[in-house]
């Protein structure tokens, strides 16, 4: 048994990055590896005495206070990225830990990881918000799976109810949590970090904890990117990604399910907390109140006020699933309904295709707006928070799962989506308010804000069509022009 984690989790050249490592082995060794498209091994040790760290029955919301079991300074000639810690022990366990280097060079653009919700997703030692947790400890370890994945596209969470039986005994051979699938730098950052460095793209890179303790953290580049499932976001970061744009800067979702939820991280940037549907709970909560702001639930949710649509131009709440058990199937694609978008410049799709449906792009979870028909064209209409000057480029169908929907796996306390949607949003849980609001749709559009320009894809897994030629173009369509090469 081994595992581990890495604290700070990010830091400039010269940081002193200190390395834990709980294991009932005697020894163990570990190397520091960059992980991008060549991974890059910076560090190695071998030999390092083990130790049975102490685990406190609250590790989930207090963390793990052990002794380090080495300190490394981050050299300044490692670019910034993503660096992976692989521990084994001497009986043969394996662990992944990690830290993010960051550079205050101007690059083409910050690519802020979803560190957020993989800390929302961690079970290690204690509940996820997804089992009973309401606080989860940063300083611990992830689960095996998050960090590192042998096959990411066969045990990508879209497609875990269509798994041959042979890819199932594989994942379940490899160790991987249950969960590595929702969360994780293995599911869909590196895909895009991967694909983006070998189009030549420099990247600055962050953790969410950046994004909201240092509020000039984007200033410096032309360009922002959100990649995957980024769901949990604090009041801070929306602040900066909000007020970069409305300065002139640009942002690029290719994310889903993007800013869902609103939690809080603590003073010291190392604990994350969300009540959700439990936000009664919330010492944010004050009863009979019309506005809550920073209460730790929906960003739509009439309380909070503010909807994750004046950020992103979509929300999970028009959204939901698709190609998930419960939900519809589709191409996997969208729909185009403005061909002649700059975005679609090149884009070359065959007869009756869609776009990104080889690659099943629309799938797990997607964002989506309410919508008009006007002169034949979706239009936005703005009452749920949506800019009305977005422009839709495309469209998926999706639905939010009720509670009957969902997998066992989320415990008995779930609340469907859908119910959760049509009480608070629509005024009760109705049949009526189920139907409008499961007419869900991923959507992908671009808007104007201030000075600066939105894209969004309105699903999780658009790095899932990387390696095809049409997303691909989208992909480099706006980078070109977020970036402002020529």
């Amino acid at each position: 048994m081994i595992a581990g984690f890495c604290w700070p989790q990010s830091g400039l050249p010269g940081t002193v990055i200190e390395v834990f490592c709980h294991t009932d082995s005697r020894h163990f060794s570990s190397r520091v590896v960059r992980a991008g498209p060549v991974e890059k091994e910076v560090m190695s040790r071998v030999s390092i005495p083990g130790v049975m760290q102490k685990l406190p029955e609250s590790v989930a919301a207090v963390g793990c206070d052990w002794q380090p079991a080495f300190a490394l300074a981050v050299d300044p000639a490692w670019p910034s990225g993503l660096y992976r810690v692989d521990f084994e022990s001497s009986d043969g366990s394996q662990a992944q830990a990690y830290f993010v280097v960051r550079t205050e060079a101007r690059v083409d653009a910050t690519l802020v990881l979803a560190t957020n919700t993989w800390a929302a997703y961690n079970h290690w030692g204690g509940p996820s918000f997804y089992t009973g947790g309401t606080t989860s400890a940063l300083r611990r370890p992830l689960p095996h799976g998050m960090l590192h994945q042998t096959r990411p596209h066969d045990f990508r969470i879209a497609r875990y109810h269509t798994r041959d039986q042979a890819t199932q005994q594989d994942f379940r051979a490899l160790g991987y949590s249950h969960w590595c699938a929702a969360a994780g730098w293995a599911n869909w950052e590196h895909l895009f970090a991967h694909w983006a460095e070998q189009q030549g793209y420099q990247l600055a890179y962050a953790t969410s904890q950046d994004l909201h303790s240092l509020p000039d953290l984007l200033a410096r580049n032309p360009a922002y990117i959100s990649v995957g499932h980024d769901e949990y976001w604090t009041a801070p970061m929306r602040d900066q990604v909000e007020n970069y744009v409305e300065q002139g800067g640009h942002a690029a979702f290719f994310s889903g399910n993007t800013a869902f939820w609103q939690a809080r991280l603590n003073s010291t940037a190392d604990a994350l907390t969300c009540f959700k549907t439990n936000f009664k709970d919330d010492p944010a909560y004050r009863s009979g109140a019309t506005e809550c702001p920073q209460l730790s639930t929906m960003w739509s949710d009439p309380l909070v006020g503010r909807p994750e649509n004046h950020m992103t131009g979509v929300s999970f709440t028009r959204g939901g699933y698709a190609h998930m058990p419960n939900a519809p199937a589709g191409t996997g694609g969208y729909q185009i309904h403005r061909p002649d978008h700059w975005s679609m410049q090149g884009v070359v799709l065959a007869d009756d295709a869609q776009l990104g449906d080889q690659a099943l792009v629309v799938g797990y979870e997607c964002d989506g707006c309410a919508i008009e028909t006007v002169d034949g064209l979706p239009d936005a209409t703005g009452e749920d928070g949506s800019p009305t000057n977005m422009e839709i480029i495309g469209t998926g169908p999706a639905r939010l799962w009720e509670t009957e929907d969902a997998p066992a796996a989320l415990g008995e306390d779930f609340i469907g989506e859908l119910n959760w949607v049509a009480k608070r949003i629509g005024g009760a849980d109705t049949a009526a308010n189920r139907t409008k609001f499961g007419d869900g749709r991923a959507v992908l559009g671009t808007f104007k804000r201030g000075q600066g320009e939105v894209f969004t894809t309105g699903c999780t897994d658009w790095a899932y069509g990387l390696h095809t030629a049409p997303i691909a173009r989208v992909t480099n369509n706006v980078l070109t022009r977020f970036v402002q090469r020529t």
